[in-house]
């Protein structure tokens, strides 16, 4: 049996059963074989030859920084699936593992008990060759954005299409980068959350020493993440569905203290214990080291989320277009989020630095187009304040840092995730706006007409996601007489 082969049949005894992804790494190894032969990146007609793990090292370190550049001789544009256009380096890291459990002769996967966790750079490559070996069906640029939200600001909104895998995406990445499940809580929000009882809890008023603690674990992980022995270790709030209610009614102490760095309040008095003896704080903070994740979805049971909300947060829409679809057909896989638990703890102490640093530069350029961007927003009352422009900066910086996306790139997801989430109104009122605003994602000197929007040349647009998204606002100012950034 020769290694190919060999390599086939291990990855299929160790991953068929989790997930459809080993397929697809033999067909994504052969295609980058083709192509660095044909460079004279190697000196192998197939990388399966080689059996140097060092040789396959380098590969892999240079796959990571051009899989995405379209200009790259390992690009492929007619790729049946974000597995073999976008994850090549996954089927790379894949065959090295695949080589040192054939030299050393020993199983890959140890007892989480047995690994010595040590401090490494934060890796979002990493993460998404797992998400991949996972099964679930992410582009890298959409991973790129919800990592580098988090990193951003700790409040992330997802929304868009039920079952486009919002909730998925974040319960993936808390499996990933968290050491247990003490880390992390996925909480649905219900319907009859009036207050922030649900998260808070309260103190028990027929007893001066009892604070009643939420059944959903909220506070005492909040509680857990302040302690001084965890500060090197993220924590996560997933809230599922959160507008099932309004979202000011439950979560507005949060809303709050998430700006001024204050602290909430739980009681006054004596001190309360739950009824599982624990001490509860009289007062708690929000922990450099928390973070939320909303999921949202929109239809007729569920409420909008008012300015002041997504002034506050980083919103990321979920859609699922003709090519998604088909790339899941594709490779349609049983999902299984088992093979993602801790791979990333490691990461986790860097990942919190690059979170908590704030700092941002000055870049003239910058300034220049997101003026640009106030002027039109502020003729229908949309304009941003000072929060959102140093936001915006922050997330600029912050896809730079973890990604190799272009500064036009990053400026649409800017522009897309904190300036067009708050726009709406009547066709009577927004469509000169949305002109004006499509024209600045285009090239100068482009016309602009939304009767011949598909005639638009890919390479006359600038931000092509904000761009995207804009022309549907229109088309929906057209049909229904009002559009909103929330599309159901």
């Amino acid at each position: 049996m020769n290694n190919k082969e060999e390599f086939k049949s291990w990855v299929l005894n160790n991953l068929t059963a989790k997930s459809g992804a080993g397929p697809a790494y033999i067909t994504s190894i052969d295609w980058l074989s083709d192509r660095f032969y044909e460079n004279n990146k190697i000196n192998k007609k197939s990388i399966f030859e080689i059996k140097d793990t060092e040789v396959i090292t380098e590969l892999h370190s240079e796959v990571k920084k051009t899989q995405r550049d379209k200009d790259s001789i390992i690009y492929n544009k007619n790729a049946p699936s974000y597995g073999e256009r976008y994850f090549y380096s996954a089927s790379l890291s894949k065959y090295k593992e695949f080589l040192l459990f054939k030299n050393e002769n020993s199983t890959i996967e140890k007892p989480l008990k047995e690994i010595i966790i040590e401090n490494t750079i934060f890796d979002i490559n990493s993460f998404n060759e797992n998400v991949f070996e996972s099964g679930l069906v992410f582009s890298e640029n959409l991973i790129t954005r919800f990592v580098a939200s988090l990193l951003t600001k700790p409040f992330v909104l997802l929304t868009g299409l039920s079952g486009s895998g919002k909730t998925k995406i974040a319960q993936s990445f808390v499996k990933w980068i968290c050491e247990n499940e003490n880390q992390y809580k996925i909480i649905p929000v219900g319907a009859d959350w009036t207050n922030r009882e649900p998260l808070l809890g309260y103190p028990n008023g027929l007893n001066a020493n009892e604070y009643v603690s939420p059944d959903s674990g909220a506070l005492d992980l909040i509680i857990e993440s302040a302690k001084e022995e965890n500060q090197d270790k993220p924590y996560f709030l997933i809230l599922d569905e959160m507008n099932l209610s309004h979202v000011e009614r439950y979560f507005s102490d949060f809303l709050s203290v998430m700006e001024s760095e204050d602290i909430i309040n739980l009681y006054c008095g004596s001190v309360r214990e739950n009824s599982k003896k624990n001490e509860i704080p009289k007062e708690i903070f929000w922990p450099k080291n928390l973070f939320i994740i909303g999921t949202v979805n929109i239809d007729e049971t569920t409420y909008m989320f008012s300015p002041k909300v997504l002034d506050r947060a980083n919103t990321i829409e979920f859609r699922v277009d003709e090519n998604n679809i088909k790339s899941f057909f594709d490779l349609p896989s049983k999902i299984d989020l088992s093979v993602l638990e801790s791979k990333g703890i490691s990461m986790a102490k860097s990942f919190l630095k690059i979170a908590n640093d704030d700092s941002v530069e000055k870049d003239d350029k910058d300034t220049i187009i997101l003026v640009k961007f106030f002027n039109e927003l502020k003729k229908v009352g949309a304009e941003f304040g000072y929060r959102t422009a140093i936001e915006m900066l922050l997330l600029i910086k912050k896809l730079q840092t973890i990604s190799v996306v272009s500064k036009n790139e990053s400026i649409d997801i800017a522009v897309m995730q904190k300036l067009l989430p708050k726009l709406h109104g009547s066709r009577s009122k927004i469509a000169k706006v949305l002109d004006a605003l499509i024209l600045l994602c285009l090239k100068d000197g482009q016309i602009f007409s939304i009767a011949k929007s598909n005639e638009v040349l890919p390479e006359n647009i600038l931000y092509p996601i904000s761009f995207e998204k804009l022309v549907r606002m229109y088309k929906n100012a057209l049909d229904n007489g009002f559009t909103s950034y929330a599309e159901a």
